[in-house]
């Protein structure tokens, strides 16, 4: 289980490798993408709060990267954090995401990634519940719900 302290050492050092990479020139990401899926995964966009096709969303599955299908978040760490996203306690894997430090608009925050194609998904808090303590806070747009039997 993953702390804020692990999130911490992982944005400084890095996250572990992928076993995979998927690169794509910016034409066929966005040939694949919906322009508002492109914008919050390729250009680090946010979608609007309460707005996101998971804001609300509690069928059972897991959330796959919508750009390469890497499988990113489990429903079972889906949580109704309140803030308008769709909120996970953990991701799958330590080497599903990867932790970037984010200082952009003025302030410090940790950005979550797909670790296989550097998609944009969101934002990492340590106002989560316990026992991790961590809110991976997701845009709807990143994202694909998936069922748990099947592959990405």
């Amino acid at each position: 289980m993953q702390t804020w302290n692990d999130v911490i050492r992982l944005a400084n050092h890095g996250s572990p490798a992928p076993d995979k990479r998927v690169e794509k020139t910016d034409a066929e990401w966005r040939a694949q993408l919906t322009p508002e899926q492109y914008h919050v995964t390729r250009e680090h966009g946010t979608e609007r709060a309460f707005t996101g096709e998971y804001c609300e969303a509690h069928e059972a599955g897991l959330y796959a990267c919508v750009c390469c299908g890497t499988p990113l978040y489990d429903s079972r760490t889906k949580f109704e954090s309140g803030t308008g996203w769709p909120s996970f306690t953990q991701p799958v894997d330590e080497s599903a995401i990867r932790y970037k430090k984010d200082t952009s608009y003025g302030m410090t925050r940790v950005e979550v990634l797909c670790n296989v194609c550097d998609a944009h998904q969101g934002h990492v808090f340590p106002d989560g519940p316990p026992p991790g303590g961590l809110r991976l806070c997701i845009n709807s747009a990143s994202v694909k719900l998936v069922s748990e039997t099947q592959k990405a």
